[in-house]
């Protein structure tokens, strides 16, 4: 029987008494802003944003929420993921498993990983359709071809694609430009990093057509041994702008090949090697050790989106879009010691001798295509704002593994496969939701979603001795509702509900938690606002039944593995603030304190199930904490302290010793200035970022292989530094 190790809670107090007084003091101060004079804004609103007003929101509408834009974006743009860019955006954590950012990156919030964060580009889908994952390592710089992005914690609104069980981000492209231009963009840094980017656009020729493009290319050796990256994209859209209308064509993906750093490390190689990677380990006959050079992960990846937006009256407008994405491709392992019979290859006779194991190199594919169409409709006049929208979508999808060498057999051919699965997936949803001002104060929300879900899958395990299928569908009502209370100019204050259901993973198939999750969301926020600072404070509750928790462990692939939980539940406060203290000082910081627990949590032992009690979600920390100390001294420079607290977490939901993580507290230094009208170019501007300028050895994430750790150590002090000539 597995000795469960219950561990007394500690008092929220004790948690948030880290290196965060900072935060702490700077939120207290808060309380008398600075009074700095509102000033011209450099960004307008653009007709492009009418692509997104469907699936986003603004102060008016009772949910939690975060903007980012591409200007606070661009100084630390240098090369790593969009999950390393939102950092510092409240309640989120950040993990890489190559440790320097570039590659396979993750982002979870408020406790919940990639796989419960709905994401869209430009309103439509992203997530795969089967893993519910995002994976920006297939879209490599795609940061240099985002206007904004909007972080929606919680439920949020009703959105395309996959069920938001912890957040939703939404991304927009880039906005079409009046004036023709350019940028050449190359950084460098540690570990033989670096990004090469071009873009360009037309402006508006003969003030209705515009063509617009990028080409990037990212390469890093990355932190971990053998963690390299490179990743090829490009981004391509045409436009046409008209009184009333606005027309998008948009091309881009690209590939990718990283070598894996899936596996982790254990305690005792922690301790003698931080950076070690078991990936491609392999010995030959005489006992020495090798690394195939092959351990690749690599994956193409192609979207296509055609958006018509057209405002049919003053009130009235419509949005409709088709996409296609196509994805495909592999990884490869070298397998020491592996039973032939499992990869399709008969054992055979050897001078006398059976041979049933031997080494082999395997490739596992996926070939998958995903297509579909999204609507919406608004109607805004007077108090009244309507918004009807939806989607439909299908996602076709073949795996199949392929045994392309073996030490001893003569039998494998190029295009033998040892298991070859096909699964495909229906997503359809129609919503409608509405703002009605009560008079000048009072707001009111509502939003109403269905959803139905069809998924098939003729196996879900890569193993054909053992067959397990899919065939469910789902349908599922997400209603919200909500209010809006305006106090005066400066204050106002909302509260919200929303339901939100989730359909079971692939992988959940495979592991036997087929049941739907289902979340019933409260959320009671005050935003503030005077001048140009803000300040905003939330208090949330989310009830999970069947909640999909992580179990701590990993399958084959470096997927986190997952169960159902039963009942569970993530409670917290939030805050953050922008805070325009002088005219050449601006303070943002946040902090967030949860408590993430299963109640009556079941672990299945070899004596059977036993009733662990109430214990915490795995990977979810009670204090998360950032701050952005913005120095502007003069005009084009910036300079700027950033800093994350994380506290500890577990990696399991058993409480046990072995399985937390140790919090950390890491800062990072940014600077860019910006020389304007030189030579030829508008402008160059030169940016700088240390990242872990303290050289923290601290570790973001891991997983449980059995009882024992295993760990991703993140990089120590490293840099990135770039130029971009603007012309």
């Amino acid at each position: 029987m597995k000795k469960l190790f219950k561990k007394a809670s500690e008092p929220l107090s004790h948690l948030a008494a880290k290196p965060l007084f900072l935060l702490i003091t700077t939120l207290l101060s808060s309380v008398a802003f600075a009074q700095q004079p509102a000033t011209a804004q450099d960004s307008i609103n653009k007709l492009d944003e009418v692509l997104v007003q469907a699936v986003r929101v603004n102060t008016n509408t009772p949910v939690t929420f975060s903007n980012i834009t591409k200007a606070e974006l661009a100084p630390r743009n240098l090369g790593q993921d969009i999950p390393l860019l939102l950092n510092y955006l409240p309640s989120v954590v950040t993990t890489t498993d190559a440790g320097n950012g570039i590659g396979y990156s993750s982002i979870r919030v408020r406790g919940a990983d990639a796989s419960r964060i709905n994401v869209t580009l430009n309103g439509i889908p992203y997530n795969d359709a089967e893993s519910h994952g995002t994976f920006w390592v297939n879209m490599g710089d795609f940061a240099s071809s985002a206007e904004n992005i909007q972080l929606q914690r919680g439920v949020g609104t009703s959105t395309n694609g996959a069920g938001a069980f912890g957040a939703s981000l939404n991304v927009l492209t880039d906005a079409f430009q009046k004036k023709a231009g350019g940028e050449i963009s190359n950084s460098f840094g540690s570990y033989n990093s670096r990004k090469h980017t071009v873009k360009f656009s037309t402006g508006l020729i003969d003030n209705h057509f515009e063509i617009a493009g990028r080409l990037s290319n990212i390469e890093s050796d990355g932190y971990i041994d053998r963690a390299s990256s490179s990743l090829k994209s490009y981004f391509l859209q045409g436009t046409y702008v008209g009184t009333t209308t606005l027309i998008k064509a948009i091309a881009f993906g690209g590939s990718q090949q990283t070598y894996q750093a899936w596996n982790g490390i254990d305690a005792a190689t922690m301790k003698e090697n931080r950076r070690a990677n078991s990936s491609g380990y392999y010995t030959d006959d005489a006992g020495v050790v090798h690394f195939y050079k092959n351990e690749n992960d690599n994956y193409w990846q192609d979207q296509y989106q055609l958006h018509w937006n057209e405002k049919w009256a003053e009130n009235w407008s419509t949005n409709v879009a088709a996409f296609y994405t196509k994805g495909r491709g592999y990884y490869e392992n070298y397998r020491d010691d592996a039973d032939l019979p499992a990869y399709g290859i008969q054992p055979l006779s050897v001078n006398g001798q059976d041979i049933s194991v031997a080494d082999i190199i395997t490739q596992k594919w996926l070939d998958n295509d995903f297509y579909g169409t999204t609507f919406s409709a608004v109607y805004n006049k007077n108090k009244l704002n309507v918004i009807v929208g939806g989607g439909a979508n299908k996602y076709e999808g073949s795996h199949f593994g392929k045994a392309i060498w073996s030490q001893y057999s003569a039998s494998v051919r190029p295009d033998d496969r040892y298991y070859d699965n096909s699964a495909s997936k229906t997503d359809f949803n129609i919503f409608a939701k509405a703002n009605y001002a009560i008079g000048s104060s009072l707001s009111l929300f509502g939003d109403m979603q269905y959803r139905a879900v069809h998924y098939k899958a003729d196996n879900v395990t890569e193993d054909n001795t053992s067959v397990v299928p899919a065939d469910d569908t789902f349908n599922f009502f997400n209603p919200k509702a909500g209010l809006t209370y305006t106090v005066n100019d400066n204050n106002s204050i909302y509260f919200s509900y929303a339901r939100g259901n989730k359909e079971p993973r692939r992988a959940d198939y495979e592991n036997g938690s087929t049941k739907p999750e289902s979340l019933n969301d409260f959320e009671l926020g005050w935003r503030f606002k005077k001048n140009r600072s803000t300040l905003s404070i939330n208090g949330y509750y989310m009830r999970y039944k069947d909640q999909l928790v992580l179990t701590g462990a990993i399958n084959d692939v470096g997927s986190p593995v997952y169960a159902n939980s039963g009942d569970s539940y993530r409670a917290g406060i939030e805050a953050d603030a922008s805070i325009y203290a002088t005219d050449f000082l601006i303070i943002k910081p946040n902090i967030a304190i949860s408590t993430n627990k299963n109640i009556d949590f079941y672990n299945e032992t070899e004596s059977g199930t036993v009733n662990a009690g109430d214990t915490q979600i795995a990977f979810s920390p009670s204090v998360i904490a950032g701050n952005q100390l913005i120095f502007v001294p003069f005009k084009n420079f910036q300079a700027a302290l950033l800093s994350k607290y994380v506290g500890e977490q577990y990696m399991d939901n058993l409480e046990t010793s072995g399985s937390k993580l140790k919090d950390y507290f890491i800062n990072d230094i940014n600077v860019s200035y910006e020389f304007k009208n030189i030579s030829v170019f508008k402008s160059i501007v030169l940016s700088g970022l240390v990242n872990n300028i303290t050289d923290k050895k601290y570790i973001s994430n891991g997983y449980m292989y059995g009882a024992d750790p295993y760990y991703y150590p993140q990089a120590t002090r490293n840099f990135l530094v770039g130029a971009t000539l603007k012309f």
